[in-house]
C-alpha cells in the first residue's frame, strides 16, 4: 500500500477542481490517502470587494480542472447578501460522515458540490445536518456527533499546519506520495481536467 497525503480544505476553489483526481485516486485499491484539513477560513463573512477577485479565480479554475459552478453558488458570490464561508464546519462535517461510514471522498464531494454547485449555507449546521441525512445518515446521532466534533477538529487542523510546516507545504492542494520512506510531491496540477492521463501516471508510481 502505497500512502498519498493529501493537504485540502473543503472551502478550497482549486481543490473542489481537484475532485476527479481525489476520486480516482481514491479507487485504486494500491494508494492510500491520508486527508490533512487545513482550516483555510474559520467562519467569516467575505468582504464584497473580494467576490469578484473569487468569481473570476472560480472560472479560471473552472476552465482549468471542467469542474462546474452551480448558478446557485455564483448567485451567492454576487448577489448582495451576506457570503459566509465556514472551513471548520465543513471539515467537523467531513471528520462525522466519516465516522459515521462514509468513505473520505465521497463526504468530501458531498460538501463540495453542497457548496460550489448548490450554493447551500454550510456555515448553518441544521443545512450541514440535512445533506447528513441526504446521504443516508441518521440525524439524531449525526447532531450529537457534529456538536461533539470542535476538539477534534482543531486538533486534526493543528496537525496538519506541523505537518506543512515540516514538509513545506504553503497551498491547497498538495499531494505527497510517501513510498519507501521517500517523500514525492505528486504534479497534480498537470492533470486538471485530463483524468486519463493522471490514472496512467499513478499507475506509474505503484
Amino acid at each position: 500500500m502505497v500512502k498519498v497525503h493529501y493537504f485540502f480544505d473543503p472551502m478550497c476553489g482549486w481543490c473542489y477542481g481537484a475532485t476527479a483526481l481525489v476520486e480516482i485516486l481514491a479507487e485504486v485499491p494500491e494508494f492510500e490517502i491520508t486527508y490533512h484539513p487545513g482550516g483555510m477560513i474559520p467562519k467569516r463573512a467575505i468582504d464584497p470587494s473580494f467576490r469578484q477577485h473569487i468569481l473570476q479565480a472560480d472560472s479560471q479554475i473552472a476552465t482549468m480542472t471542467k469542474a462546474h459552478f452551480g448558478d446557485a453558488y455564483k448567485a451567492r458570490v454576487a448577489g448582495a447578501g451576506d457570503f459566509i464561508v465556514d472551513s471548520y464546519s465543513t471539515t467537523r462535517a467531513f471528520l462525522v460522515g466519516q465516522d459515521m461510514g462514509i468513505e473520505a471522498h465521497k463526504m468530501l464531494a458531498a460538501i463540495q458540490k453542497a457548496h460550489y454547485q448548490d450554493g447551500k449555507h454550510l456555515d448553518e449546521l441544521n443545512v450541514l445536518a440535512d445533506l447528513a441525512v441526504s446521504m443516508g445518515l441518521d440525524k439524531t446521532t449525526w447532531s450529537e456527533k457534529m456538536a461533539d466534533s470542535e476538539a477534534k477538529m482543531l486538533s486534526q487542523v493543528q496537525e496538519s499546519h506541523d505537518l506543512m510546516g515540516q514538509l513545506q507545504v504553503s497551498g491547497y492542494p498538495t499531494f505527497i506520495l510517501e513510498k519507501d520512506d521517500r517523500l514525492t510531491r505528486l504534479s497534480h496540477s498537470n492533470y486538471y481536467g485530463k483524468t486519463k492521463e493522471w490514472k496512467n501516471y499513478l499507475a506509474e508510481l505503484v
